[in-house]
């Protein structure tokens, strides 16, 4: 079963009569597990896209499933709280909470995802350690190098063992061998965990990390990127 499915998805930005059709016809189906790019320019719809498999904005039109579940038939209450549960956000800056250390920060998540306290600790524990920033755990965002804080909200993103990780130009701000680390971090912990790690990026370094390639342009998705 897909993590995450769209089926003929319409969005429009703007107001009529200028509004613009940010995605056309969009499907796509993500199995836990994979990493899949949606590759191509700023401006052609992926941040749209993302936004919508979460379900932070309502398609036009067409049907989105995440977790196995209809957006569609939920209620704002209970698409926020599935949301919570199933789905992992990385963004091209991480994001972290300057007044909380790198654990608290993951902790956080836990908590939103309302995770018993024990077993947060412990998988938060563990996902610092397997990034590889674990000697950071008690030190604030502002001490902490772009790679680190990076690698922390992937920590963040993954505590509360989503089946789906949007992740919007990951490692956009991030010198290569940061994001090498994070792209790494991303492609390993999918496979452990069995998530689908959906990433829009214009960033050719993360291609020898995909399952898939996809390339956006005009509000379509177009295979064969090879």
């Amino acid at each position: 079963m897909s993590a995450l499915e769209l089926r003929g998805v319409w969005k429009s930005r703007g107001r009529q009569p200028r509004a613009v059709a940010a995605l056309r016809g969009v499907s796509l189906a993500a199995a836990p597990g994979e990493l899949v790019l949606i590759e191509g320019p700023s401006g052609v719809g992926k941040t749209t896209l993302l936004a919508v498999a979460a379900g932070l904005l309502r398609p036009d039109a067409g049907e989105v499933l995440l977790a196995g579940r209809s957006l569609m038939a939920m209620g704002p209450a209970a698409k926020r709280t599935h949301r919570a549960r199933a789905v992992g956000f990385v963004f091209q800056r991480s994001n972290l909470l300057e007044a909380l250390t790198a654990r608290e920060n993951v902790l956080l998540m836990a908590a939103l995802a309302r995770m018993p306290r024990p077993e947060a600790e412990r998988e938060t524990g563990r996902l610092l350690e397997l990034l590889g920033v674990a000697h950071a755990a008690d030190r604030r965002p502002g001490t902490l190098s772009g790679g680190e804080e990076q690698r922390v909200a992937v920590a963040r993103a993954l505590v509360h063992r989503p089946a789906v990780v949007l992740a919007d130009e990951p490692t956009g701000s991030l010198d290569s061998a940061a994001g090498q680390a994070v792209a790494e971090s991303l492609q390993a912990l999918a496979r452990a965990r069995g998530a689908a790690v959906l990433v829009a990026t214009h960033d050719p370094r993360l291609a020898g990390f995909a399952t898939r390639r996809l390339r956006m342009l005009d509000g379509r998705l177009h295979d064969g990127m090879g």
